[in-house]
């Protein structure tokens, strides 16, 4: 017997009450899901954006601009890791040359946009080829390749500048002069007549000339290169062809200095013996005399106050207790530590301190109103005017620097960060 098939029983339509409540349903349940939607978003959006500003946005952020040039966070930080890297120091060297790197910064991009405006640039493969010259590392992908690259650009670019100047130069005026310094108008006088008796400059300049420096032939100089203002006045408006002096300069310092000592006291131990000293330290044989003549009767003390060159002039000269060595100057324990206690000693000379006052002898040999540069003398002349040139510009260039503390502060501890 064959089963009864069922009859479908068609479902009741929704009413209309049911429909109303079903389309509710679904617009709150679309509600929801673009709300949802919206607030991850919205997180996501404030996420992203916290990371860009902790993360991303400092290293963006301009930090100085030379004129139309921005250099940004990124670099400074960059440099300044690279510089660190390059003294291989300890972690304050970082705190040290901040100020030194962000002034670095600035004066290559002045030298960048100054050379550009004069058409000189450095091309890529001039900056390989310094850089191979130098045995650094030429990857690209070397961490530091585009701060290196940087550095040896400005370098290129100086060098240019220099070669730029120096095709400029014209002939100028110079003078051909011999100079010495002497420690006395005395001595001064004495040289003079030497030389006026057919005396070697030369050879008195090896006898008599004292400053660390300056002396002997200076050869041919224009008057912006002679080292000393006095002998520059001399050479330029005094008669070629004659020796002047002697000329007395207050602020010369000369390898040569006069002690006058007087020993105190005596304690022999058995190591070594010591001596309580006090001196008076004066710039000529001529003044030393003259004040140990003073001395005869007279205060040790205000003496010392009035006349030493010695940093001890203001206790009076007082020397304190010494050991042979302790002043670092054999003339000086020689006669110390063998003076009659009480006594003041002659005067004694002393190759290995400084003092201040001296006299000029000043040779003319020559004077040429065009004579053209030559040498070591071209290139100094050069310099000088590429950084008086340098200074001019920077000067001339708006300059806004908005590292303040507190970013540099930050910066500083990302390089120290990355170590």
């Amino acid at each position: 017997m064959s089963k009864k098939e069922k009859r479908a029983t068609p479902k009741p339509a929704p009413t209309r009450k049911q429909q109303s409540k079903w389309q509710r349903q679904m617009k709150i349940r679309r509600t929801i899901i673009i709300v949802s939607v919206v607030l991850i978003a919205a997180l996501v959006t404030v996420v992203s954006v916290a990371i860009y500003n902790d993360r991303v946005a400092p290293w963006r952020e301009v930090v100085i601009k030379v004129n139309d040039a921005s250099i940004r966070m990124g670099q400074y930080v960059d440099m300044l890791e690279f510089q660190s890297y390059l003294m291989n120091d300890d972690d304050q060297t970082v705190y040290f040359i901040a100020d030194r790197v962000l002034d670095s910064m600035i004066d290559s991009e002045v030298v960048r946009q100054e050379a550009r405006a004069l058409g000189i640039v450095a091309s890529r493969q001039e900056i390989d080829e310094k850089i191979k010259e130098y045995g650094l590392p030429d990857q690209d992908d070397w961490r530091y390749a585009d701060v290196l690259r940087d550095m040896i650009r400005t370098e290129i670019l100086w060098e240019k500048l220099l070669d730029h100047f120096d095709s400029e130069l014209p002939d100028i005026e110079q003078a051909h002069v011999q100079v010495m310094l002497v420690e006395s108008e005395a001595v001064g006088q004495e040289v003079l007549s030497a030389i006026r008796a057919g005396g070697n400059f030369t050879t008195l300049v090896d006898e008599f000339s004292y400053h660390p420096r300056i002396g002997g032939d200076l050869g041919w100089l224009p008057e912006e290169l002679v080292p000393n203002p006095i002998i520059a006045d001399v050479a330029f408006n005094m008669t070629a062809g004659e020796v002047h002096g002697p000329i007395y300069d207050t602020t010369a310092v000369k390898n040569l200095g006069y002690w006058l000592m007087e020993v105190t006291d005596i304690m022999d131990e058995e190591d070594a013996r010591q001596v309580n000293v006090r001196a008076i330290l004066l710039g000529s044989e001529v003044e030393a005399e003259q004040v140990r003549e003073e001395l005869v009767g007279g205060n040790f003390t205000a003496l010392a106050m009035q006349h030493s060159q010695h940093e001890s002039r203001n206790q009076g000269g007082e020397l304190g207790l010494l050991r042979p060595g302790d002043m670092g100057s054999a003339a000086f324990d020689e006669v110390a530590f063998n003076l009659t206690p009480g006594l003041i000693s002659e005067p004694v000379k002393d190759e290995s301190v400084q003092t201040i006052g001296s006299y000029w002898i000043v040779d003319v040999v020559d004077r040429d109103d065009q004579r053209a540069l030559e040498g070591e003398v071209r290139e100094a002349m050069a310099s000088r005017e590429l950084f008086a040139s340098f200074e001019k510009w920077k000067e001339e260039s708006t300059i806004d620097n908005r590292l303040d503390d507190e970013k540099q502060l930050w910066a500083i501890r990302e390089v120290l960060r990355r170590r």
